[in-house]
């Protein structure tokens, strides 16, 4: 098994994400399979474990805690996270973080990351009334967590204003990352600041929710001519095994056969050439199927309504990819007169564009799709409301 120094400790290279935990036809995890994917896990290397206080409705921490527990406490890493980005009076630091260390029946977490600092959620992980920064410091003080990051699905320009203010104490930050979400997401800027600030990456989503992991035929086709024994996934973690600055890639199995096959990839094979890499870098460019947005900001200079229009297109582009909930997330933390739904259609943008883009009508396509997929907010709503019933 590929391992790294990840804060002072040496962790696998590839890390077992539970968010997509095995499930029975209920939906309940199976908590059998998950045991026995562990016990795999471990027999072979993997050493860190990623759980957070919403996976699986909840049950995430319960069950890989059980598992873990099997085995002694310094043969392996746990990481937790706070959800300050679903934040509301009954979310009390002290009170969560103790019911989360029961959960996963551990009396310390080797790393705790507070849980998607992004555009709507930075201002409450740094407003002082709730105190969660110095909290979560003075248990780093207690012993009771080791080793304190983030995660983000942030744009580069609010990753670096949060880490003004909080990178001294911010050991390490998850992100997502993969070879489409490079320019797709800017994920390549977001690691440019990490380094340039030398904290240290995990990663998250490095398969893309799996649409890394099956692509066209003719793709796929391409892929296993120069590496028939190897998986269409290896290709994205192998990828990233390229970026020295990535210490774990998280990757969330959810059968024993992904497992299997995440482990035969970080404990051997080849690091990709360089025509392989453009081979990646050409199937990202066709699966992107994007607006041909260059980001001059030409448009920006005659909108009567002072839209960020280049951000816009690029949230667009991510969100007619796949779905993604990052945009849902960045459109939450604009004020109504700012989201796209505010374009007036005038064409003012569109006359200016040097690439001659529709501009209006991709405002009103993104307005239309934000509007279906319901905001952030009235999601992470949900959520509470579905964790409070089950308590009760």
């Amino acid at each position: 098994m590929l391992k790294n120094d990840f804060c002072g400790n040496e962790i696998s290279r590839l890390g077992f994400g539970c968010m997509r935990l095995p499930v029975k036809p209920d939906k309940s995890i199976d908590e059998q399979e998950v045991q026995k994917m562990v016990d795999y896990a471990i027999a072979n290397g993997v050493n860190y474990f990623d759980t957070a206080w919403p996976y699986h409705n909840g049950e995430s921490e319960v069950v890989i805690g059980k598992a873990l527990s099997r085995y002694p406490r310094e043969q392996w890493y746990l990481a937790d996270k706070y959800p300050g980005h679903q934040i509301s009076d009954s979310y009390n630091p002290a009170e969560i973080f103790e019911e989360q260390l029961v959960k996963c029946g551990v009396s310390y977490f080797d790393y705790y990351l507070l849980h998607n600092v992004y555009e709507n959620s930075v201002g409450v992980y740094t407003d002082k009334r709730w105190n969660i920064i110095e909290y979560f410091k003075e248990q780093k003080r207690l012993g009771r967590i080791r080793h304190l990051g983030f995660s983000s699905h942030a744009r580069p320009d609010t990753l670096e204003k949060f880490l003004d203010y909080a990178g001294d104490c911010m050991e390490f930050c998850q992100i997502q990352l993969n070879y489409l979400d490079w320019s797709l997401q800017d994920a390549e800027a977001k690691v440019r600041l990490l380094a340039d600030r030398k904290i240290p990456i995990i990663v998250m989503e490095p398969l893309r929710g799996g649409k890394l992991a099956a692509l066209d035929a003719s793709d796929e086709d391409r892929l296993r001519a120069l590496r028939p024994n190897e998986s269409i996934a290896s290709w994205a973690f192998r990828w990233l095994q390229r970026l020295p600055d990535v210490r774990v890639v998280l990757s969330g199995m959810s059968d024993f056969a992904q497992m299997k096959d995440n482990v035969s990839t970080f404990t051997g094979g080849a690091p990709l050439t360089a025509d392989e890499v453009a081979l990646l870098e050409q199937i990202a460019d066709k699966l992107k199927d994007a607006v041909p947005c260059t980001r001059c900001r030409y448009c920006c200079e005659g909108c009567p309504m002072g839209l960020d229009i280049p951000m816009l297109i690029h949230a667009y582009n991510d969100l007619k990819f796949a779905g993604s909930m990052t945009v849902p997330m960045q459109m939450d933390a604009l004020p109504d007169d700012k989201r796209p739904s505010a374009c007036i259609g005038c064409g003012a943008c569109a006359a200016i564009c040097p690439q001659k883009i529709d501009i209006p009508s991709v405002m009103s396509d993104l307005a239309e799709r934000i509007s279906k997929m319901g905001t952030w907010a009235e999601i992470c709503r949900q959520r509470e409301a579905a964790a409070k019933a089950r308590k009760a």
